[in-house]
């Protein structure tokens, strides 16, 4: 493909709408909250006793209600997830992962439609709102497209 004069200013257009979200509101927060998350040691605890649990679990899994550890290990992984997600700063950082995530979210789906409604914009959030169960085949599925 020969770089035109229109591809590289689609380029350089992508290019500023990327610096544009790296200098938002919205990214920051995200990145205080990561790191606020990843200097906290008692969070650092919590997640780590979490994936911990969760490789028990997933054993757990392979063999499901027969395993013999069955029950006390999916009420062992449930407190723990609920210990994990009750810590202020794993909340905040769920949170702001949301909200960057709802942000990139948009902005594809407002590029995608300024050249067709017909694209098909896959949204990595969507299982996160009631508009729309994310499977990109435009509503065929009986789902609401957003």
């Amino acid at each position: 493909m020969l770089a035109t004069t229109e591809i590289v200013e689609i380029l350089d257009g992508s290019e500023e709408i990327g610096q544009m979200i790296i200098a938002s509101d919205v990214m920051y927060e995200y990145m205080e909250a990561k790191k606020r998350l990843a200097n906290n040691a008692e969070a650092q605890a919590l997640i780590t006793r979490f994936n911990n649990k969760k490789e028990q679990y997933e054993e757990v899994q392979r063999f499901g209600r027969y395993h013999p550890d069955y029950s006390k290990i999916m009420k062992e992984i449930r407190q723990t997830k609920r210990d994990m997600d009750m810590n202020d700063l794993v909340a905040s950082f769920k949170i702001a992962e949301r909200n960057i995530q709802t942000l990139l979210d948009d902005v594809s789906s407002c590029i995608a439609h300024s050249v067709s409604e017909q694209v098909k914009v896959p949204k990595d959030g969507a299982l996160l709102t009631d508009s729309s169960c994310g499977c990109g085949s435009g509503g065929s599925c009986g789902c609401q497209a957003s």
